[in-house]
């Protein structure tokens, strides 16, 4: 697979990754069958859940990587690669299997949301790729859900391309904003790479090109009679923009029996320009006239605007959601969870810190949601290991994991397992759903969460409970590894 640019994107690795590599096969280990889980650790903006993006460019990634014999004349170079491992990157391709969360599906803390099993060499080379892309594409399309939120109905347009940390930032970015729920983007290659409706209206520049407001608003409306969203702060909003706007849309559209265009603010006091604007557009027989208005807003600037009575119609973000502006990290991790015995016994494996966070959960896992039947809502996430089932026609009793004595009894419940297969021996074995399908599960899936975990200050932390036999096998392997510290003091 490659960039852009030409580069091959399996060389997109950390370069331990293939120093472990080399290192594994000379081990005699290249064949160990290995489980690695992807999860995060904390929410951006301190939210309640966050949402799961970039399992389509993952998919392309696995399904394409390979080696050219560039990339093994550079790595022979290194000096340090033996032959062996260079010959097996010669022909080299994924084999090994993937679960993972649907994209577009509300995620928490610390619970697998994509996990590979593979042998050693490939599960360690997938690592950097698909956190970069998980992480990212995560973070703007939990940004994009907050402020889509918060627009209450209102639609958002991604305007953020100018401003993204490079050239995925602004493509990949406004797919992540799609699915998060905002309308389109200012991005024009993202519509026709991946059906992101490309949006946009005038510049400063336009105005400013003609001898007169007024002349560039007239022909602006000529040649886009329909779709008509003129710039009007250039110069000064309410004594010449919206008038200049009102007279070309007299001149221009009424005559066609044109009735729906727009304006837009870039600038000023939005609350106020938008309520005095509405008047103006009302009482000159505009009331299909919408309002919309850009220059750096957020989830906090929308909500703030619209609880001032601002009248807005849509939104155009740009800057604050394509970087995640006040949270621009998504804190995903690849831990190693299993490896497998030449008998194929599954041996679960555990990471120990000193901060408590960093600990991981061991062992080939599963997810589940459960569901009440009645509401229809989301009541908690159960993490099990793989031979486990859940009996959803009897109660459950599960815990919150960071306070055992929080105890909440399941019942009336249905359990969804939310990890599906991808990939089964280096095959694709689903079918990817299309971005309309993604972004209609994210705001469905959303809709499911109580409002409780949806609000955006102090939200009500969402049960994700480990069942009591993974509880018992963590509590005994971090037992058993503080015993073995003991000794080896």
């Amino acid at each position: 697979m490659k960039s852009a640019n030409g580069i091959n994107l399996t060389m997109l690795c950390d370069f331990y990754e293939l120093t472990m590599g080399n290192g594994y096969l000379a081990a005699g280990m290249g064949d160990k069958i290995s489980y690695f889980d992807v999860f995060f650790r904390d929410v951006p903006d301190g939210g309640g859940f966050a949402v799961a993006a970039g399992l389509e460019q993952i998919v392309d990634y696995i399904r394409n990587l390979h080696f050219e014999p560039e990339d093994i004349d550079y790595l022979r170079s290194r000096g340090i690669f033996s032959e062996d491992f260079l010959r097996y990157l010669k022909d080299f391709r994924f084999t090994g299997d993937v679960w993972a969360v649907p994209e577009g599906t509300p995620i928490f803390p610390r619970e697998p949301v994509i996990t590979v099993r593979a042998n050693a060499i490939q599960a360690q080379l997938l690592e950097t790729y698909l956190l970069l892309e998980f992480n990212h594409q995560s973070l703007i399309a939990t940004k994009a859900n907050r402020i889509c939120r918060a627009a209450e109905g209102r639609a958002v347009m991604e305007f953020g391309s100018r401003r993204a940390q490079g050239i995925a930032g602004a493509v990949v970015g406004a797919r992540a904003a799609y699915i998060g729920g905002c309308c389109g983007t200012a991005c024009t290659v993202s519509d026709p790479l991946y059906g992101v409706k490309a949006l946009g209206t005038m510049a400063h520049s336009w105005v400013q090109m003609f001898p007169s407001e007024y002349e560039a608003f007239v022909s602006y409306c000529r040649s886009y009679p329909t779709n008509a969203t003129l710039l009007v702060d250039t110069y000064d909003s309410l004594r010449s923009g919206v008038p200049n706007a009102i007279r070309a849309f007299n001149e221009v559209l009424r005559p066609l029996g044109v009735t729906q265009c727009g304006i837009r603010f870039d600038s000023g006091d939005m609350a106020w320009l938008t309520k005095q604007a509405r008047k103006m557009l009302d009482e000159a027989g505009w009331p299909g006239c919408r309002i919309t208005v850009s220059n750096s807003l957020d989830e906090w600037l929308i909500a703030d605007l619209l609880r001032q009575g601002a009248q807005i119609d849509a939104f155009g973000v740009g800057e604050r959601l394509i970087t995640s502006k006040s949270a621009p990290v998504f804190g995903g991790v690849y831990k190693l969870c299993a490896v497998e015995d030449e008998d194929g016994t599954i041996v679960p494996k555990i990471k120990i810190s000193e901060n408590v966070g960093k600990i991981t959960n061991p062992g080939f896992k599963k997810l589940y949601r459960f569901y009440n039947r009645d509401s229809g809502m989301a009541e908690a996430d159960y993490i099990c290991l793989a031979h486990e089932r859940v009996d959803d026609t009897r109660p459950l009793e599960i815990c919150d994991p960071d306070a055992r004595w929080k105890r909440k009894t399941m019942e009336n419940f249905t359990a969804r397992e939310l990890l599906v297969p991808i990939f089964r021996g280096g095959e694709l074995v689903c079918e990817l759903p299309t971005l309309e399908q993604i972004k209609a599960n994210c705001a469905a899936e959303v809709e499911r969460l109580w409002p409780e975990v949806r609000r955006f200050e102090n939200p009500h932390g969402y049960y994700v409970d480990l069942s009591e036999e993974l509880m018992a096998l963590k509590d005994r392997m971090l037992s058993e590894r503080g015993r073995a510290g003991r000794k080896e003091r």
